[in-house]
């Protein structure tokens, strides 16, 4: 079987999500996924069992606890999996905000004044402004800006912002505004060649292809899952080396067990349960692609990862493509997706028209997207662009289809 040679089955992706047979939704062509992504049914029917047969404590003798907690237990190893980690690097939090938040507060006890870190403009705020905190305990925050014109980060800057006192380097995978893929393993090598950890924030990436960490070799990950097919958590990675030196930020009885260290509270239980139908939508995904091939999970993601870009690249391009050509219509970012250096998030602004009124005038044509500085304010203040209107955001994922771009483009010439 020549594996590069298969497309991905857009009839049977879109079989598995139910919002596409759904009333409310099935006469919508939904690009709004950046902000949050459908959920197919392999989710909804983990999430439904946990609420029905096994919604009470877990970790006790009786069946119905001893199947919840084996149950939370699972979704952990799975994901592990997925992402090439082990059990004891995964953190499920209420969301990205959250699990940034906890991890500065455990950080700042290992900054000394004068104490280097680094912080985009680019990157969406949550992974921003826990770090600028750091400044209250004598941080000194440096900020790796993008080129006002183009939006991109250039690593000739961050070579020149790097010193012997950098000791954190806060950055995203992939823009959630200017949809580049920065080279997050080049990074965290500079990085660590200074000594200093790397922070990567993969929510506007992983949407588009589950990342490896080990061979990023980021110090710490996160996304949203809830952009990634599932319910509103989120997931940290962590090194288990650096997780087990952190001071505890929960119950005091706590102490030493990491990653519980750095999740206070804990994780939702019957939406981390739920967690595994993601994995069983993606192996479904890959046996009815690739007949059910024994090879090892993080194998079939990487299969799973190319067939999903193959599609993404031809239903995104062409909308690049046309935002491009147009004199009236300003694209932000790369024109075009080769070899996955952009995600399919468009956003663009209009010459003649504010960022409301063409999103209204998308949305009155029952296309789903919006207007908004979508929490990237400092990256629209770089390329003067009002963040009050923000930008038109088109961001697409792999259950989108060709005839929706024709929509798009049909909706855009009407502009």
């Amino acid at each position: 079987m020549n594996i590069s040679n298969n497309k991905l089955d857009l009839d049977f992706v879109r079989s598995q999500f139910p919002a596409f047979q759904d009333p409310l939704c099935k006469d919508w062509s939904f690009f709004e996924n950046a902000g949050g992504s459908y959920v197919p049914k392999q989710v909804i029917d983990r999430l439904t069992n946990f609420m029905t047969s096994t919604k009470v404590q877990p970790y006790a003798e009786y069946p119905m606890s001893k199947i919840a907690g084996d149950s939370m237990d699972k979704a952990i190893e799975l994901f592990a999996q997925i992402i090439n980690a082990n059990n004891k690097e995964i953190i499920i939090g209420g969301s990205t905000s959250i699990n940034l938040y906890v991890l500065s507060n455990a950080l700042k006890y290992s900054i000394k004044p004068g104490d280097e870190v680094i912080v985009t403009n680019q990157d969406h705020e949550a992974n921003i402004s826990p770090w600028r905190r750091l400044s209250e305990v004598g941080a000194i925050i440096k900020e790796w800006q993008i080129n006002p014109i183009t939006g991109e980060l250039e690593i000739e800057k961050l070579e020149s912002l790097l010193t012997d006192r950098t000791k954190i380097v806060a950055v995203t995978h992939c823009s959630n505004i200017v949809g580049t893929v920065n080279d997050l393993k080049k990074i965290s090598k500079l990085a660590h060649e200074k000594n200093a950890i790397v922070i990567g924030d993969g929510v506007s990436y992983a949407p588009h292809g589950f990342p490896d960490v080990k061979e990023l070799d980021v110090d710490f990950y996160t996304f949203s899952l809830y952009k990634t097919y599932g319910p509103h958590l989120a997931l940290l990675f962590g090194k288990e080396e650096i997780l087990k030196k952190l001071p505890n930020q929960n119950h005091k009885f706590l102490d030493g067990q990491y990653p519980y260290t750095i999740n206070p509270g804990g994780s939702n239980h019957e939406e981390l349960a739920s967690l595994i139908g993601i994995h069983e939508y993606l192996m479904k995904l890959f046996n009815f692609h690739f007949n059910n091939l024994d090879i090892s999970i993080r194998n079939k993601i990487n299969i799973i990862n190319n067939l999903i870009a193959k599609h993404e690249e031809e239903i995104a391009n062409p909308i690049l493509e046309y935002i491009h050509k147009r004199k009236d219509l300003i694209l932000i970012g790369k024109n075009k997706i080769k070899d996955k250096n952009r995600a399919p998030t468009v956003s663009f602004t209009s010459v003649k028209k504010t960022s409301e009124e063409v999103s209204k005038i998308l949305v009155s044509k029952k296309i789903a997207t919006r207007n908004d500085n979508f929490y990237a304010w400092r990256c629209l203040e770089a390329l003067n662009i009002d963040s009050s209107d923000g930008v038109v955001r088109i961001s697409m994922v792999h259950y989108n289809s060709k005839k929706e771009t024709e929509l798009i483009l049909d909706a855009l010439s009407n502009i």
